[in-house]
């Protein structure tokens, strides 16, 4: 099942929450400040253990005081208008994510919109691919959440949401 909210991911009641982090895993603004304030320091303590994690890619640690059980980091590209690979590295951060979270028998899992924010992904390409990616994926997972910041946003993702599965 896929669903599209408008909520804070860090309430989210998942197996395994994404964060849209940076490279050094060190805590942020947006989504990856307020997963990293609300998860305790637990998960910063285990970060600073894996150092970095390169643009594309994803590492998983412990939730600490979320609802969730882990935390999957993966770092999106930042927006350079389209002819950086952008495109290559946000459907890695996906599909790494999805890898990840089942090679963890991690049955339902919750993402931001990631790179859309600071990053300055289009939000509509970014949709385009956060969705083909879950749906792809769907047949692993017992529940796909996308969880969005505002009603802009969900607004845009049903949209594509429909055109996907026209």
């Amino acid at each position: 099942m896929i669903t599209i909210k408008i909520g804070d991911i860090t309430g989210e009641d998942v197996d395994v929450i994404v964060n849209a982090a940076n490279a050094g895993l060190r805590g942020g603004g947006g989504v990856d400040g307020a997963i990293h304030r609300a998860a305790g320091p637990s998960v910063m303590e285990e970060c600073r253990t894996i150092e970095r994690c390169e643009t594309g890619n994803a590492v998983i640690t412990n939730a600490g005081e979320l609802k969730a059980r882990r935390i999957i980091h993966t770092v999106g590209p930042v927006w350079r208008g389209g002819g950086s690979r952008e495109q290559e590295l946000l459907k890695s951060c996906y599909e790494k994510s999805f890898l990840l979270a089942k090679k963890n028998g991690l049955k339902s899992i919750a993402f931001p919109a990631i790179s859309t924010g600071a990053y300055d992904y289009p939000i509509e390409e970014a949709a385009k691919i956060a969705l083909s990616m879950g749906k792809r994926f769907k047949k692993d997972f017992d529940e796909i959440r996308y969880i969005c910041f505002s009603e802009r946003d969900f607004d845009i993702y049903n949209l594509i949401w429909k055109e996907i599965n026209k």
